[in-house]
């Protein structure tokens, strides 16, 4: 079973989101993501400043197996890419929820939050693509 943080949002195209109580959200993928993707050996770079609707295509990641879209669980600007991962993505496999994050977000409406899943709704997302 994938690890699941209860702290965190999820959406169901396998997104994390941790609310940083100041108007920006930290996004990346999830374990449950990483570990069906395999390997990660790329990632597109995100520029701060682009505008993001919620669902929209904002990265791809690339593995030994497959490249992937990662979408924007809410829209916002971007703050800030994960620039570290650039030069080593597989810190997205090794460590998801804290140093494999991939961007930060400004928020626009910070209410949105609360149509994201909560932990117990993901891991039912998860159980019921076994």
């Amino acid at each position: 079973m994938s690890n699941i943080p209860a702290e965190l949002r999820y959406t169901s195209s396998h997104e994390w989101v941790a609310d940083n109580g100041d108007g920006t959200i930290t996004v990346g993928i999830t374990d449950h993501a990483q570990e069906a993707l395999g390997d990660i050996v790329f990632i597109e770079a995100v520029d701060a400043g682009r505008e993001l609707d919620a669902g929209e295509e904002y990265t791809v990641i690339e593995s030994v197996k497959a490249a992937s879209d990662s979408y924007a669980p809410l829209g916002g600007t971007v703050v800030e890419f994960n620039e570290a991962l650039e030069d080593a993505p597989e810190t997205i496999n090794e460590e998801p929820y804290t140093d494999g994050w991939i961007m930060k977000l400004r928020v626009a409406n910070s209410a949105d939050l609360d149509g994201l899943l909560d932990a117990e709704g993901y891991a039912d997302v998860v159980a019921n693509e076994e």
